[in-house]
C-alpha cells in the first residue's frame, strides 16, 4: 500500500478531494496532513474524515529535523503540497528526493515564485490580460515553483472574466486532475 502525506496551509478542499479519491483505493492511501497553520480548516476536514493531523511551527519546520523525522516514521511515498504557503526546506528535499509534489494555481513558469499563491496568482493573470491560465503539477525543488513539470491543463480566461472567476475555473481542474496525477505517480 502505496503511503501518501499531505501538506496544507488553508482550507484543505485539495486535501479532502485526495483523502476521499483514495479512500477506497486497494494500493494508496493519504495517512496524514501537515500544517504550519494550527487554525487551519485543514483540520477540521481531517477530523471528519478521520485522517490524522498535526500542526506545526516555522522552527521545527525550518530549524530543526522535527517534521522531517515525523516524515521519516510515516515513511510517505509521496509528498503531496496542496496549498502549502512555505518554502520546503533542504533537508526535507533531500532525504525525500523526487517525492514531493506540489499543484501551482498558473501555468508555470508564468506567475510563479515568492508571494504568488491563491487569489494574487488570479489577480495577477486579469491584470496581465492572459487569454489562458490553469494549473501546474510539479516537483518542489529548493525553489519556488521552479521543479520541473509533471503535468498541465489549461482553461480559457475571457475579458469578462475577473479573479474570482479564475478561481473557481482552477479549482475545477484541481479537483478533476490532481488525484489522477499523484495516483499515476504512484503507479509508476
Amino acid at each position: 500500500m502505496k503511503r501518501v502525506v499531505i501538506f496544507a496551509s488553508g482550507s484543505g478542499s485539495n486535501a479532502e478531494n485526495l483523502i476521499k479519491f483514495f479512500q477506497n483505493s486497494d494500493n494508496a492511501s493519504v495517512i496524514q496532513v501537515l500544517t504550519n497553520n494550527p487554525h487551519a480548516k485543514v483540520l477540521d476536514r481531517c477530523k471528519k474524515l478521520k485522517i490524522s493531523a498535526l500542526s506545526f511551527n516555522k522552527i521545527a519546520f525550518t530549524q530543526t529535523n522535527d517534521v522531517l523525522n515525523i516524515l521519516k516514521s510515516s515513511n510517505p511515498d509521496l509528498i503531496v503540497l496542496a496549498g502549502f504557503l512555505w518554502k520546503f526546506p533542504e533537508n526535507i528535499l533531500q532525504h525525500f528526493a523526487n517525492k514531493v509534489i506540489n499543484v501551482h494555481p498558473a501555468l508555470l513558469p508564468k506567475f510563479g515564485g515568492k508571494g504568488m499563491y491563491g487569489m494574487y496568482v488570479h489577480e495577477a493573470v486579469v491584470a496581465n490580460k492572459e487569454t489562458e491560465t490553469g494549473i501546474t503539477i510539479h516537483y518542489v525543488n529548493a525553489h519556488y515553483d521552479e521543479g520541473a513539470i509533471i503535468f498541465q491543463a489549461k482553461c480559457e480566461v475571457k475579458a469578462s472574466d475577473d479573479a474570482q472567476d479564475v478561481s473557481k475555473k482552477i479549482h475545477k481542474l484541481e479537483m478533476k486532475h490532481f488525484p489522477e496525477v499523484v495516483k499515476k505517480l504512484l503507479n509508476s
